[in-house]
């Protein structure tokens, strides 16, 4: 499979059907790098190792997408989470074996998207849904109940949205418990965006790369800081790697040999 390498994350080069028909073959874990994501990484080095464990990377970025342009390996698909998902759920309408679970979103917010979306598609294809309180992520008898939820609830497919890189780790953490689950996606906003809690950024703005703008007026006081401060060396980096002097400072972190997305090790290295 064709990838391409921004900074130290190897994105994978796929249009949005080929993903689509890759997960209903092969199954997997998608994750979807953004700038955030890019920043993040090379920072956090067990962010770094469950990126390199994904089946899937694709871009969830205008910026990124034009950073690829920029580097001379053009990406040829924007494939963002919060666009994705609703494809994902379109796409396998009538496909009785796709049942979701929706993990995150405020109290309610999650319920709400899933009596819209079954709507939508005409069947109960959100079976279940759960919104985990603060901190769950550090508390053992939680994350046990969330696994037994997901468990009960018939599904083979869970929709993560609790932000990076919280939803990544945890569906490393946690994957191998799910013994029903062939399909995570981690989502980010997308649970949000499909109950109605909280609007997406007008289409031309995304298409220009300029949904961070209507998200950051939106919810200024919580991104202020991620988009104005912490992502602004993503740009420094990209021309970095653009003269050759990037170096990845996760280079020692086993990666597999093997880099297709159906081979890649699927375990969490602790």
């Amino acid at each position: 499979m064709n990838r391409v390498n921004i900074l130290n994350a190897s994105i994978d080069n796929l249009s949005k059907r080929e993903l689509l028909e890759l997960l209903n073959q092969y199954g997997g874990v998608v994750v979807t790098p953004n700038v955030d994501h890019l920043i993040r990484l090379q920072k956090d080095p067990d962010f770094y190792r469950v990126y390199q464990l994904s089946n899937y990377r694709v871009c969830d970025s205008k910026i990124v997408f034009l950073a690829s342009m920029f580097l001379g390996s053009p990406i040829q698909e924007k494939i963002s989470g919060s666009d994705f998902f609703p494809d994902f759920y379109t796409f396998n309408r009538n496909n009785k074996s796709i049942k979701i679970f929706l993990l995150g979103a405020a109290q309610g917010v999650a319920k709400k998207a899933q009596e819209k979306i079954n709507a939508k598609v005409g069947r109960e294809i959100i079976v279940g849904v759960y919104s985990p309180p603060f901190g769950f992520e550090d508390d053992e008898k939680e994350c046990d109940k969330i696994i037994e939820l997901i468990n009960q609830s018939g599904a083979t497919v869970v929709a993560i949205g609790l932000g990076a890189p919280k939803q990544e780790k945890w569906i490393f953490k946690s994957k191998e418990k799910l013994a029903n689950i062939n399909i995570f996606l981690a989502v980010g906003a997308a649970i949000d965006f499909e109950a109605g809690h909280k609007p997406r950024a007008p289409k031309w703005m995304s298409e220009v790369g300029l949904e961070w703008l209507y998200r950051l007026l939106y919810e200024p006081k919580r991104l202020w800081k991620r988009y104005l401060v912490d992502d602004i060396p993503f740009f420094w980096l990209i021309l970095k790697q653009k003269l050759n002097l990037y170096k990845n400072p996760f280079w020692y972190i086993f990666e597999p040999k093997d880099d297709s997305p159906r081979k890649r090790i699927s375990v969490f290295l602790p």
